[in-house]
């Protein structure tokens, strides 16, 4: 139906812009050799041809601007319908991973993850007023657990001298699990950055469903954060896109923050969205100022909402995976509600060798641009993998918590080829396994002393930004990890029920969201403003 209004709308525009040129032949009435398009000046009925003209273009130019504005007003109240934005064709149904035997598989392995999306959007969605029961409905079956987990911070110990990740790993008992245990796996990147510099291509959607504060106007807000942070060794360029694509900055030093501030301020949004053509432009542009052992990195504004040109995840990620192998990174920011589109955001990060952001408001803007500005900027691993192999003499059976579309085949661990996930400088990956033990590992648990035998082993493999070969870090470990719960663990813990609540998790084991908001009453959450926040979007939904 919208499609077929909004149609309407431009035909009748089409039909008084030639209505216009019509009514200007017809009253003129010179040369009539000229070109026809205006009339004679010395025509008697020149000033009312030009008249009517004029009067027939503005009335075209506001249907047009009536058409945008109801795709604009209809795509808004998708939002106010609570369609479920997250559904998508090329992606289906979420699956929950389920528990598998060590006996008949005792290798677990996937990619690294690093996005933050899931919770950015669960928080604007419950600020918005959004009840439990609506989340679960509307958003809920595409909660990605890791990306809610991987938003927070942890207390882990940073790497070695000479190691590119501290490795953390804990075994406590699992609070909605009383057959299980839980483990914990926290991995820290290296800080470290080169000193090269940024070549960094915005591209940004202007397309009509972008017109509104919670987009376009944020993504400006966005930018002043930014370009406080870029020095003379940076370049800045800026691609927009909305039917057609423009080329509004390019290679500006990143020390020039007024000429930057000014090209991004000057933008307005209208039309359709070919993402297509904006992503041809960008990498070409990214190419033409790449810089050797730098950060060349292409950073993509929008709600995902493209309909011309390639536009679904499928397509976006065959025509991405053709690109990445040139040394330029493809990250994600997300913007608005209502027509946003997750699967496409997430499916052009993913195979983009980039990160997937999701910014609600001004405070994020400011995390993203600000404070983590090097995890946002600067990969310091490519083609991130872990692999943990279980012990079928003490773990009965395992349940990866999350990654659902991360995982790989076991041949894919040592394939060099396979895409994986990249990690930024100062990044911190987490991951949660539920473990079944057998009696042997029990009994070792209640013994009060004695070595322990190995239990598992974690291997990581990971790339060096442009290399093509990977290195591999091997760890295991046994009994020695069991220890009572940190705060950070139990905080943890809270994120990861919250995310089975919301996609109605037949693993919760009955644990409800005034249980989750008891366990974190426990905690002294008031130095860290986000995980106090969290709490505070518990019991909003709780009332």
């Amino acid at each position: 139906m919208k499609k077929i209004v909004i149609s309407l709308l431009l035909a009748v525009a089409m039909l008084l812009s030639l209505a216009a040129c019509s009514s200007a032949n017809d009253m003129g009435n010179g040369d009539p050799s000229a070109e026809g398009i205006l009339p004679n000046k010395g025509g008697m009925n020149y000033d009312a041809a030009m008249d009517a003209a004029q009067d027939a273009q503005q009335a075209a130019a506001s249907v047009q601007q009536a058409a945008a504005d109801l795709a604009d007003q209809l795509n808004n109240a998708a939002g106010e319908v609570k369609v479920n934005i997250y559904e998508h064709p090329d992606y289906g149904k979420f699956v929950e991973n389920s528990f598998i035997k060590v006996s008949e598989n005792d290798v677990s392995t996937f990619s690294a993850d690093v996005d933050t999306a899931s919770y950015t959007y669960f928080r604007k969605m419950a600020s918005q007023g959004y009840s439990l029961s609506e989340l679960i409905r509307y958003v809920g079956q595409s909660v990605r657990t890791e990306e809610m987990i991987n938003y927070f911070s942890y207390d882990y110990t940073a790497p070695a001298s000479g190691q590119l990740f501290g490795v953390n790993s804990v075994i406590t008992d699992c609070p909605w699990n009383s057959e299980a245990v839980l483990l914990t796996l926290g991995l820290r990147a290296d800080d470290a950055i080169p000193s090269t510099g940024n070549n960094l291509v915005f591209l940004i959607d202007v397309s009509g469903s972008m017109r509104s504060s919670d987009k376009l106007e944020l993504l400006k807000t966005a930018f002043g954060y930014l370009t406080e942070q870029l020095t003379e060794k940076d370049t800045v360029s800026i691609v927009t896109y909305s039917g057609r694509e423009a080329v509004v900055l390019t290679g500006c030093p990143g020390n020039q923050s007024a000429k930057i501030l000014k090209a991004v301020n000057n933008l307005e949004a209208s039309g359709s969205t070919n993402g297509q053509a904006g992503l041809e432009k960008a990498y070409s542009i990214a190419a033409d100022y790449f810089i050797e052992g730098g950060n060349n990195r292409i950073i993509m504004a929008s709600d995902g909402d493209l309909n011309v040109g390639i536009s679904s995840a499928d397509e976006l990620k065959k025509f991405v995976e053709q690109k990445r192998d040139a040394g330029i990174y493809l990250s994600v920011m997300g913007f608005g509600t209502g027509n946003y589109r997750d699967a496409n955001m997430e499916a052009l990060a993913d195979n983009g060798n980039g990160v997937y952001y999701y910014i609600d408001g001004e405070a994020e803007a400011e995390k993203i641009f600000g404070t983590d500005l090097l995890g946002t900027l600067y990969t310091v691993a490519e083609d991130v993998k872990l692999q943990l192999t279980f012990s079928p003499e003490y773990i009965d059976s395992y349940r990866l918590v999350g990654y659902e579309n991360r995982l790989l085949a076991e041949e894919d661990f040592d394939d060099d080829t396979k895409d994986a996930g990249e990690v930024g400088a100062g990044h911190t990956v987490t991951v949660c396994y539920e473990l079944k033990l057998t009696d042997a590992a029990k009994a070792q648990l209640q013994a009060s002393s004695g070595a322990g035998d190995e239990w598992m082993k974690l291997a990581v493999r990971y790339k060096n930004p442009g290399e093509t070969q990977s290195l591999l870090n091997e760890y295991s470990w046994g009994r020695e990890l069991y220890s009572a719960p940190s705060d950070d663990i139990k905080f943890m813990c809270a994120v990861i029920e919250t995310s089975m609540l919301l996609h109605e998790s037949k693993n919760l084991g009955g644990i409800e969201l005034d249980d989750i908001i008891e366990q974190l009453d426990g905690l002294d959450l008031s130095g860290d403003r986000y995980k106090k926040e969290f709490k505070e979007i518990l019991i909003s939904l709780d009332q």
